[in-house]
């Protein structure tokens, strides 16, 4: 004769597969960036547009920054461009420390959608965001590439939009879709990994003083 387990064996049960899901999303959640799985990506800092964005100058200056870190750490880097023929191409100050071969045209908002960049980006099994506009192409890049189980961090100081209510609701949606929101030095040291060597030496003079 089968007998029924006590209710509270049940409810004892549930709370530790619970308390195990738990432990196994906390560990999911919880992740460095790696220099050898990562790519900068960079979104669609174009001509045309760029006069439009929230604090533009300072945005492309710190874009600049770990755009330098990245090459001297050798991460790959990509770069996206909007349309080009309506919106222009990316910026000269980044275009020329850019790689040209990396440079993906795209008429998608998201990078992910389009199939070339979604092709260049698929290596990388994390994809670090900068650029423009947070709520538009970045937010849908990462929400995108973040579905097709890549590990998303957005910059938040290499991020902007045409204002800054529409940047702080993009960072705000990042954060409860599983988007890292990270700032610039804490990719360029979780890049370095560790001090004592040539490059942490070089960017330890030349980018964090």
């Amino acid at each position: 004769m089968l007998t029924k387990k006590p209710f509270h064996f049940a409810v004892q049960q549930c709370y530790y597969r619970c308390k195990v899901d738990d432990k196994k999303n906390n560990q999911d959640t919880f992740m460095l960036i790696k220099p050898d799985t990562s790519c900068l990506l960079v979104v669609d800092i174009q001509g045309k547009l760029v006069p439009a964005v929230y604090e533009s100058e300072q945005m492309i200056n710190n874009c600049r920054w770990l755009i330098e870190v990245a090459k001297e750490l050798q991460i790959p880097i990509l770069t996206s461009e909007q349309y080009p023929q309506g919106l222009g191409h990316t910026i000269d100050s980044l275009k020329a420390i850019l790689p040209s071969e990396t440079v993906m045209e795209k008429v998608y908002f998201s990078c992910a959608t389009e199939s070339q960049c979604r092709a260049m980006i698929q290596p990388y099994s994390q994809v670090i965001i900068i650029g423009m506009e947070s709520h538009v192409c970045v937010l849908q890049t990462a929400l995108e590439l973040k579905q097709q189980n890549h590990e998303v961090f957005v910059v938040a100081d290499c991020v902007s939009s045409r204002s800054l209510h529409d940047k702080e609701l993009a960072l705000a949606r990042f954060r409860q879709n599983g988007v890292e929101v990270v700032s610039r030095e804490m990719v360029a040291f979780e890049w370095m990994q560790k001090a004592a060597t040539d490059s942490f030496r070089h960017i330890s003079k030349n980018f964090l003083r």
